[in-house]
């Protein structure tokens, strides 16, 4: 016997449940699908990225930005990035000023259960906006930071660094990552 499909959601009926909402959901292409928690691990590497970043920009034109704030891949495609880094002001979808489409930097640390989603249909998604220069892959079982920079003609440049003694330059904003603080306090690696 087939199983009833999900109920689809227009991206407007998508905004108006998310923003009554007591928890976060992301909306691909008319469906809606919570987020879960994320571990001790995954919230400490999220929030040492968000120091770093905000220690690296200063009082420059970027802004380092936690998964609180919602961004528009496409008029179909919403997300909540780990950490998103935005230059210059913000632009926003709507007058509600709570989705914004102008991304410069986009980090996502993987877990077991995303590393699939956030390698594929999400990366894809990402792909489509254009202010778009930055996507970063976070490990949380090994240190290890994977880099996907916009080049000429949509191509994406891969890099993979690994080990304490790495650090990922993130030319789009003019910051350095360094490993070692990425990975600082996280347990159990």
């Amino acid at each position: 016997m087939a199983s009833l499909p999900d109920p689809y959601l227009s991206p407007q009926e998508y905004l108006a449940v998310e923003r009554k909402a007591s928890f976060k959901s992301e909306y691909l292409d008319g469906g809606c699908y919570a987020m879960a928690g994320a571990s001790p691990r995954h919230n400490r590497i999220t929030a040492n990225l968000i120091i770093r970043l905000g220690v690296e920009l200063g009082h420059g034109p970027c802004q380092v930005f936690p998964s609180d704030l919602k961004v528009r891949a496409s008029a179909t495609r919403y997300f909540y990035p780990d950490v998103s880094v935005i230059c210059g002001p913000l632009q926003y979808a709507d007058e509600d000023q709570d989705v914004v489409l102008n991304p410069t930097v986009i980090i996502e640390v993987l877990s077991e259960t995303t590393s699939l989603y956030d390698r594929g249909k999400k990366f894809f998604a990402y792909q489509g906006i254009p202010s778009l220069k930055e996507y970063l892959l976070v490990a949380q079982d090994e240190f290890v930071v994977e880099q996907y920079t916009r080049q000429e003609k949509d191509a994406w440049l891969y890099l993979k660094t690994e080990g304490l003694q790495g650090s990922v330059r993130l030319p789009s904003i003019g910051a350095t990552l360094s490993l070692s603080e990425v990975y600082a306090r996280v347990d159990g690696l």
